[in-house]
């Protein structure tokens, strides 16, 4: 039975885009009312106001969000200008636009175009972005304080339903707001302020990370076999006798993908990637398959990991561990001596891993090494290094783009306290599985849309003409000049390439490469396939790694319906009709794990750095602001100096790439060696503070 919620909205519907006051709304319910029908039509009214179902017009008229009107996160900027965070690129909002918005605020934008460009306007906050609050219990009287500066007074809107303990750390909903009150419940318990984790599920909790599991999927995985069983055979090919291995970290505990090569009799290269078939214990619908897509992805943080499935799974059963039955995707791809592809296919299978191996060993016996208990697999090995060099040559000569890896990785001790920070190495092993997985990917998803209209692409779009002109611009500043023609309005993958060669083995390769790498768009999932341009590939996909991506659990549906002709409870244009969103959210759901995972690194480091005030190191000059700037040590931490603690008077260039002294002396440019001291760090913040040795007022 409708609900009158469920009534009134679908009058709104039958109406289009015409505006209705509140007795013609009554008047379509019923021929006979009175004011109690009223009262109850306008409660209903604002409700559908306030989760933006609806918009409120001028003379108390109402009609329903149309096409102009867009819901979504706000970022606030330090100017009050803000932004509408859209996964196809954010919508800029003026100031006296952004209403009573703040920053991370949900909202409800009109969009519209002024002087031909696209901007917002906030037109209704539907859910506030309120700060993580403690539970302070005082005198008999409860209240919770936010642990974050915030601009509202919070009234605490008891539960009885949720016991409270002074201390604990809390989420907070905004039920009822008043002019500068916010009336607020608590939605989530994340943990006492003494728990030893309790900063790491602070940032998860503030950035909507999930934790944990419903009682629902525990109680399914309870069900769940240990093993491969007699009726997994059905349908599958069996080649546990094959040698595949999988090649992960020392700590990989989760592992989804497993290879193999042959050199067949006419000298071709028969590579095997053999996938975890977790779709064999996700049931479509279930609350296994439900809290996967919420979580999206897994995510990985420096002191904990957070996966998207239970570990029974993610560490048992669809885990590829060695010398144990499991159930995999495989795919084959045969490949010429040019790493041309010949033929290719994927078939449902049973693999045995022979062995689980690491990339230190790994890279040791590609460099010509030995390792105890690899020699059965050393010569499989070196011919894998073989193909995937002429994978890498090939997809070079198509336009792939090479960034230098920026990525550091905490070392952390049982407690969850960096005890240092290294480079993260991408050598030979790694940069083979890489080679592998992507042939992996893009063979997968060009044979399922051969025969399906419906995909989930890995999409990566060209650069913005504005971002590369400006970065352009930016090179050229410090002496740098292009190779051959540029079109803005259409780059291509040679002219990327071209910068990247110019700047190699310059003494600001890595400000600059890091430069343009943000000049790139970010690469998300979609149904409409736009190519990857950072791979220079037509057509690419996520397919390999379904134990942490929902997006590969997701076409790994898709695959056993269209190519398999299984039956997986649900038909693939069930499965297409609600793909578009499904992309935006895991396109979303990634952002939030990448943001987290920055910000539980940023929290990590700054704690380390706590332990580190007074010590000096060796750091390069990364960004000019102009009220100071950002270097990064020798020891790979980032952190500002404030031009208000040198001894001199210093002002920016236009270009922000130097500084000018009193005497209009260039006196620190981007990219100068400098030394540092460290003078404060703080993990609540997640900030980190220099001075100059020598230069500094403090010395």
């Amino acid at each position: 039975m409708e609900s009158m919620k469920e009534k009134v909205l679908n009058i709104f519907k039958r109406n289009g885009n015409k505006k209705l006051d509140p007795i013609e709304i009554v008047k379509y319910l019923s021929k006979d009312y009175d004011v109690k029908d009223i009262k109850e039509v306008m409660d209903v009214l604002y409700e559908l106001v306030n989760d933006g179902s609806i918009v409120s017009c001028k003379k108390g008229m109402f009609k329903l969000t149309g096409d102009e009107y867009i819901k979504g996160k706000v970022e606030k900027v330090a100017s009050g200008n803000g932004y509408l965070l859209q996964s196809d690129g954010d919508i800029y909002i003026d100031k006296k636009n952004m209403n009573t918005a703040l920053d991370g605020d949900f909202c409800l934008c009109e969009v519209f175009k002024r002087f031909g460009k696209v901007e917002a306007k906030v037109k209704r906050v539907l859910d506030r972005n309120l700060p993580l609050g403690e539970i302070v219990e005082d005198s008999g009287i409860v209240y919770v304080k936010p642990l974050k500066e915030y601009p509202y007074e919070l009234e605490l809107h008891y539960n009885k339903d949720i016991s409270l303990v002074d201390g604990e750390i809390v989420k907070l909903k905004c039920v009822e707001e008043t002019n500068k009150v916010l009336k607020v419940k608590v939605i989530e318990k994340i943990g006492h302020k003494n728990s030893p984790d309790i900063d790491t599920l602070k940032v998860m909790a503030e950035l909507g990370v999930p934790a944990g599991f419903s009682i629902e999927t525990m109680n399914e995985v309870k069900t769940l076999p240990t093993e491969v069983l007699e009726s997994d055979y059905k349908g599958r090919t069996d080649i546990s006798s094959e040698m595949i291995f999988t090649i992960d970290g020392k700590d990989t505990k989760d592992i989804d993908d497993a290879v193999g090569l042959k050199i067949l009799d006419n000298g071709n290269y028969l590579l095997n990637v053999s996938i975890a078939d977790v779709t064999n214990y996700v049931k479509w619908n279930s609350s296994i398959f439900n809290d996967a897509y919420n979580k999206g992805n897994s995510t990985y943080m420096a002191d904990r990991v957070e996966p998207m499935l239970p570990v029974e799974l993610s560490n048992g059963i669809c885990s590829l561990n060695p010398n144990v039955l499991r159930c995999a995707v495989t795919t084959e791809i045969e490949f010429d001596n040019n790493a041309n592809v010949v033929n290719k296919r994927m078939y449902p299978s049973i693999i045995m891993s022979k062995k689980k191996m690491n990339y230190d060993d790994v890279n040791t016996i590609l460099k010509g090494g030995h390792v105890s208990g690899y020699e059965e697999f050393e010569s499989t090995l070196l011919n894998m290094l073989e193909l995937s060099k002429k994978l890498k040559k090939k997809k070079i000569e198509r336009g792939e783009i090479e960034f230098p890896s920026d990525e550091i990785k905490l070392i952390v001790d049982d407690s969850g306290k960096v005890t240092d920070i290294k480079k993260r190495v991408q050598d030979d092993g790694e940069n083979l599985i890489e080679e592998f997985m992507i042939a992996s990917n893009e063979a997968s998803i060009d044979l399922l849309t051969r025969e399906c209209q419906y995909g989930i692409y890995r999409v990566h779009a060209k650069p913005t003409p504005k971002k590369i002109e400006d970065f352009v611009r930016f090179m050229s500043s410090l002496g740098y000049t292009t190779k051959g023609k540029f079109n803005y309005s259409d780059i291509s993958n040679k002219n990327i390439q071209d910068i990247m060669s110019t700047i190699k083995g310059t003494k600001d390769e890595e400000i600059l490469s890091s430069k343009l790498l943000r000049s790139m768009q970010k690469a998300i999932y979609s149904t409409d396939n736009i190519g990857h341009f950072g791979l220079g590939s037509k057509k690419y996909t996520h397919e390999t790694s379904p134990i942490r991506r929902f997006s590969d659990l997701l076409l790994h549906y898709m695959i056993k319906i269209v190519l398999f002709k299984w039956n997986m409870g649900v038909s693939i244009n069930e499965i297409g009709r609600g793909l578009i969103e499904a992309c935006d959210h895991i396109s979303m759901t990634e952002r939030r794990s990448d943001e987290c995972e920055y910000a539980v690194e940023d929290m990590k480091i700054a704690e380390y750095m706590e332990g580190h005030i007074g010590e000096e190191y060796d750091a390069v000059v990364d960004t000019l602001l102009k009220n100071g700037f950002f270097v990064e040590t020798s020891n790979y931490v980032e952190g500002f100096v404030s031009l208000d603690t040198i001894n001199d008077y210093y002002t920016i260039n236009d270009d922000m790439t130097y500084y000018y002294d009193r005497k209009k002396r260039i006196a620190l440019r981007l990219g100068d060696k400098v030394r540092v001291k460290c003078i404060a760090a703080n993990k609540e913040t997640r900030h980190i503070d220099f001075i100059l040795v020598d230069k500094s007022k403090e010395e």
